[in-house]
């Protein structure tokens, strides 16, 4: 029946003529073609904006690098203090974990309270930058940041886990799962895609640059932000110590551009390496890779790059392993600085031993007291007949400020002037992180945190741990409602319980005086290599080995942003560990 009922169709079909039928396949044969040709000229329209809006990003970004800063000797000494700044400067250690418990308690439980807030006047605050300092401020700031009108502006709409960026460039990790989105950090702030070039403290403005596509163009637009707060968290730029060639012919790594450009230029290194017109010279050059600066940055991607070679490059490429040559250059006499010495001994070890398996994996060429003097397009120049050869540089030494904050620091008064022997082209704040040197008509307006500001009494490296607790001190500080305009900050009220328990109040006053913020060094950890890793917690507890590498995989699982990057990350992980790192070069 079916049959009988579909028979008529057919035989219409049959009976087309075919010249209609040739015309037919033609239409639909050139509609086809111009649905094809218009989709990829989108895609090529839609692939040349995206670069015309890099190419104008980096130039946003190459204005605003301030010149190189080589830092002169810190030394500084203590100054004098208010009594009551000194009486309140500073808790023990163990005080200090008890404070911090008890305002980790105190938020927990005002996050599931009703109580109505303080009702004053809204601020508009101002972010700039979107790094551990802001993210952190972000979310401890969490639904008190509808009190205020908040924004924050950064050239990257993403906050970015910088530990693991030396996994992210050979694989180890994929890059989103290292980036959580600023709006995602509290959904209760506005943000703006731009660039800080300037900041006008006595109009309280902010000199802003954005790139804008319209169509098949792309520019640069200007524009200006007001604030009643600002809070700088902008960061540092790489310094290269006016050392010639680095910026033209190193990479960087700081961005997650640079981490997808060195992920890129490893594979390119061992595809070029493997052509068949390749000699033994070529190759030996293509796999020459030069790390500059044995910090925890060059330390930790010269094992995750051993790791690439003993786990990837042993199963694709093993005919190349023995023209695979790896040197890790560094000025000082040392590697790890920061670490303990035997701590320090462990890791040049591993750094400078064979790995033995299937195949072998060379050891790191560690050059130590060894100053980079120039750098050109084929070799690394150590001396005047001195040169190491290279195929890929990756400078990781040091870091300077940005324009925005140079700026920033010629404006400011006689008090900054005085403190760059120990703040080195860092902006100087107080222990409330107010900027020093401001019209005292504009004190509590300029605070900073992170790598672009130091305290000159109490200089703190720039690391990640540093800046993030001066995130959760400045978001404390903010919803509390302390008047940061006075000399110390100070509330009306009564002490919250928990969160304010080691809080002094004013003589004769029952004014709530505001803790200074107090750094507490919770340890350092370093991936070294081959599923290992060094331990520096406090105490002086130190462990190395398979212990710790479970102890520093564990707490930059907890210290992400999210719950979607834990999951991310542990994906990563496993399966690398079942399926190896992808090594697609898109």
């Amino acid at each position: 029946k079916n049959n009988n009922l579909a028979s008529p169709h057919r035989k219409k079909r049959r009976e087309m003529p075919k010249k209609n039928r040739i015309a037919l396949a033609l239409a639909i044969s050139l509609i086809e073609g111009l649905q094809i040709a218009g989709s990829n000229h989108y895609r090529g329209l839609v692939r040349r904006n995206v670069q015309q809006e890099e190419v104008l990003r980096e130039e946003i970004s190459k204005r605003n690098e301030a010149p190189s800063v080589v830092a002169p000797e810190a030394s500084y000494d203590d100054g004098e203090d208010t009594q009551i700044e000194r009486d309140i400067r500073m808790l023990n250690p163990f005080l200090l974990v008890v404070e911090r418990s008890l305002q980790g308690v105190s938020d927990l439980v005002t996050s599931f309270s009703n109580e109505e807030r303080r009702s004053r006047e809204k601020r508009r605050i101002i972010i700039l930058g979107s790094g551990w300092g802001s993210a952190s401020l972000l979310k401890s700031l969490g639904s008190s940041a509808r009190d205020d009108e908040i924004t924050v502006i950064s050239p990257r709409n993403f906050f970015l886990f910088t530990p693991m960026l030396c996994g992210a460039a050979v694989g180890t990790v994929e890059y989103r799962s290292i980036t959580e989105p600023v709006r995602s950090l509290n959904r209760n702030v506005n943000y703006f895609e731009a660039t800080a070039t300037h900041i006008d403290i006595q109009r309280q403005k902010v000199m802003c640059e954005a790139v804008v596509c319209e169509g098949q163009s792309c520019a640069i637009s200007d524009f200006q932000v007001d604030y009643d707060i600002l809070v700088t968290a902008v960061g540092a730029t790489t310094n290269t110590f006016g050392v010639p060639g680095v910026r033209e012919y190193c990479i960087f790594l700081k961005q997650l551009q640079d981490a997808v450009s060195l992920r890129q230029t490893v594979g390119n290194c061992f595809e070029r390496a493997n052509l068949p017109t390749a000699t033994d010279e070529d190759r030996t050059t293509a796999l020459s890779f030069v790390i500059v600066g044995a910090g925890p940055t060059g330390v930790e991607f010269c094992s995750e790059l051993r790791d690439f070679l003993q786990e990837e490059a042993s199963r694709f490429y093993p005919h190349l392993l023995p023209y695979v040559k790896i040197h890790l250059l560094e000025a000082t006499t040392t590697v790890l600085g920061a670490f303990d010495q035997s701590l320090r001994d462990v890791a040049l070890d591993a750094l400078q031993s064979p790995r033995v398996g299937e195949f072998e994996i060379a050891p790191v060429d560690v050059r130590l007291g060894t100053a980079v003097k120039e750098i050109n397009a084929t070799h690394v120049i150590l001396g005047p007949q001195e040169a190491v050869p290279y195929a890929t540089c990756v400078w990781a030494a040091g870091i300077a400020p940005l324009r925005v904050v140079a700026d920033a620091l010629n404006e400011l008064g006689p008090q900054q002037t005085e403190a760059q022997s120990v703040t080195r082209g860092r902006l100087a704040v107080d222990p409330y992180l107010r900027v020093l040197g401001l019209p005292s008509n504009k004190l509590g307006t300029f605070f900073a945190m992170g790598d672009c500001c130091a305290d000159a009494q109490a200089p703190l490296p720039a690391t990640a741990q540093v800046a993030a607790q001066q995130g959760e001190f400045l978001a404390r500080l903010f919803a509390t409602g302390y008047d940061t305009t006075q000399d110390i900050p100070t509330r009306s009220g009564t002490k919250e319980p928990l969160a304010e328990a080691f809080c002094q109040t004013m003589d004769n006053t029952n004014l709530i005086i505001a803790r200074p913020f107090q750094f507490l060094d919770l340890g350092a950890l370093t991936y070294i290599g081959d599923s290992k890793a060094l331990a520096q917690l406090p105490a002086g507890i130190k462990g190395q080995g398979g212990v710790a590498f479970a102890l520093w995989r564990s707490v930059y699982i907890a210290k992400q942003m999210s719950l979607r990057n834990r999951l991310l990350i542990f994906g990563d992980w496993v399966r690398g560990r079942f399926f190896g790192r992808d090594l697609t070069r898109l």
